[in-house]
């Protein structure tokens, strides 16, 4: 196990942070979640097309880097630090792990070599409600047209952008796969804490669809969910780590009763304990994302892990910047609340925090050890 990154690591997180110094400062954030769109489409080509970011962990035969999960999470982390709103989960995450997850060719031929340019924002629409993974009530007929889905999906990250849709749904066999575009479907943007980051409901009548082959959907939508777990726990890190930042630096410059409020120990002990949340998650993100690429069987435990983990501490250090900002911290015009939103709102994006710590739970069999 490997948990330090190499110098080819950190070039990669030097050119990501470069670019997204450059195109996603705080008014460029401001701008691309207030724009029609909700993120910044050239920054979004760019990472595509001057980076490889989009498809770290596509082979190359279709179009990807060829790179790993490890490699991902330096994007995601960087990403995450900057608050940058971009399609970057829906598409270069979920519905790519969903892809490669899957044993349709056809499908990934089609879909993954313009969806690593970024000319192709393809999205995962699984979750329902009490269903965050699916397959949930949605279901799927067979007739002489071909397959048809119905339901609704809510809330699918970027499904007001996307182009496509990968769909999950009940047919008469069980859980299966669907490919829908953008057209047969009914979206509506949801109105969410989170203005970085926009989800949608998917309404799904009578859609027409496409079912991917895939030897076992089910096996296939947990691996999805183990990745989507990673990916966005280094989105989280990187969050916290800026927050710890920008809030360290503050507590040494502002003055209250004649001193830095950083001298106070109520501060510092707050700020040691938001470098321990990172430090921590630091160490859980680099072991799962060495899972995802080297393990495979420990993937399921290190992803609940860093699930319930990194969301409630980001949270908890995103919280506290906003309080040791004092006033200032409650404008809008400070950043502080933005991360604050981004953290409550990733905190519960793919699941309850009951649900994280049931899932971890039955990861590491706990309740079949205290029944035995």
């Amino acid at each position: 196990m490997k948990l330090l990154l190499d110098a080819e690591h950190e070039a990669l997180r030097a050119a990501v942070r470069d670019l997204l110094t450059d195109r996603a400062d705080s008014a460029r954030v401001r701008a691309a979640m207030e724009s029609p769109e909700g993120f910044d489409r050239d920054l979004w080509i760019r990472l595509g097309r001057d980076l490889d970011a989009l498809g770290l962990v596509v082979p190359e035969k279709l179009g990807g880097a060829g790179a790993g999960h490890v490699e991902r999470s330096v994007v995601a982390e960087e990403l995450g630090r900057a608050l940058a709103p971009s399609p970057f989960l829906a598409s270069a995450v979920l519905a790519t792990d969903a892809l490669l997850a899957l044993d349709d060719e056809k499908a990934q031929q089609d879909l993954l070599p313009r969806m690593v340019s970024g000319e192709t924002i393809v999205a995962l629409a699984a979750a329902e409600p009490g269903a965050p993974w699916g397959p949930g009530a949605a279901t799927a007929t067979e007739g002489a047209g071909g397959w048809t889905v119905d339901g609704r999906k809510t809330p699918v990250v970027a499904g007001d952008l996307a182009d496509e849709f990968l769909v999950v749904a009940n047919a008469p066999d069980g859980p299966a796969w669907f490919r829908v575009a953008a057209a047969d479907v009914t979206r509506t943007t949801l109105t969410t804490l989170d203005p970085t980051r926009r989800l949608a409901s998917v309404t799904l009548r009578s859609a027409s669809a496409v079912r991917l082959e895939s030897a076992d959907p089910r096996a296939a939508l947990d691996r999805v969910a183990d990745l989507a777990a990673v990916a966005l726990a280094a989105e989280q890190l990187g969050g916290l780590r800026r927050v710890l930042e920008t809030t360290t630096e503050y507590a040494k410059i502002r003055v209250q009763f004649g001193r830095a409020i950083g001298s106070y120990q109520a501060v510092k002990h707050g700020l040691a304990d938001m470098y321990c949340d990172w430090e921590l998650g630091l160490s859980a993100v680099r072991y799962a994302a060495w899972a995802a690429d080297e393990a495979p069987d420990e993937l399921p435990v290190a992803a609940a892990l860093v699930a319930n983990h990194l969301g409630p501490a980001y949270f908890r250090g995103a919280a506290a910047g906003v309080q040791y900002h004092g006033g200032i911290g409650y404008t809008w015009e400070h950043d502080a609340h933005l991360f604050y939103k981004r953290a409550k709102s990733t905190e519960l994006l793919f699941g309850s925090t009951a649900w994280q710590k049931a899932r971890l739970a039955d990861r590491l069999e706990i309740g079949r050890r205290a029944a035995g």
